[in-house]
């Protein structure tokens, strides 16, 4: 069995484990992430799941998600991301929409697992939809045309600014290194195109554009070769002032991203 099979026998696991503790109040399950777009790196990546809920989770199916995503099988993920919103908010998703679960699992870093329940407004949700959106599998129910709404740009493009502006004083965080990185190469291509893509395609790009960017090909040495190889403060610094240089303009004309 291939790496990427396993870990999509452990989603199916999950997909089927989240169904039978939500019944007929689940909507659609979605995989998105680098299983979607095909970075998915053995090891390395993690699982990222959308679940779109019919009406809001009782304390019983939080608890019962919660459990899930603690002891899921992951095959060679090393992690699991799993968000759970209303069918009214997925369909019309506002800039800073209310979420009611969010179940995170990082066994290869220091935090472990975090569980978030019954967020009043998530201002970084938005990307998470449209991500989901555009490159959404459909493991179950309904497909990501038809639970989600499209999602202006504008307000992607503003909080992408956000975290480059605050990642700034972050650079010599060395366990989120390569995601600030990759992360940073996504905003860049989506303000300049509206696309959503995979991390890697998102630093090749990035480097076609500036190839004195050199710490996208550290980022991608350490993700591809050696995940303990440096990534250098200050071409991260670099990296962000750049892309917020570029980005300074919000996108053309304003138009939601359609599904992909």
């Amino acid at each position: 069995m291939s790496h990427d099979t396993a870990t999509r026998v452990a989603v199916d696991e999950l997909t089927a484990s989240i169904v039978d503790a939500l019944g007929t109040g689940l909507r659609s399950v979605l995989l998105h992430g680098s299983l979607a777009t095909g970075d998915f790196r053995p090891g390395r990546s993690d699982v990222d799941v959308l679940a779109v809920v019919t009406d809001g989770l009782t304390d019983r199916q939080a608890e019962a998600l919660e459990e899930l995503v603690r002891h899921a099988r992951l095959g060679d993920a090393t992690g699991m991301d799993l968000h759970v919103v209303t069918a009214d908010v997925a369909a019309t998703p506002t800039r800073t929409p209310p979420l009611e679960l969010h179940v995170g699992r990082y066994d290869h870093t220091s935090v472990g697992v975090e569980v978030a329940r019954r967020v009043p407004a998530d201002p970084d949700l938005p990307a998470e939809l449209s991500t989901a959106r555009a490159h959404g599998r459909l493991r179950y129910g309904a497909g990501a045309g038809e639970v989600l709404g499209p999602v202006p740009p504008g307000w992607l493009h503003e909080r992408g600014r956000h975290w480059l502006t605050t990642w700034r004083s972050l650079t010599d965080d060395v366990e989120n290194a390569t995601f600030m990185v990759f992360t940073a190469a996504r905003i860049w291509r989506f303000a300049v195109e509206g696309t959503h893509c995979g991390k890697t395609r998102a630093a090749h790009w990035a480097l076609a554009r500036d190839p004195s960017l050199t710490v996208l090909r550290e980022a991608l040495h350490r993700d591809e070769v050696d995940p303990a190889a440096p990534v250098g403060e200050e071409g991260m610094l670099r990296l962000f002032d750049t892309v917020l240089r570029q980005t300074a303009v919000a996108p053309v004309g304003g138009a939601a991203v359609r599904a992909g």
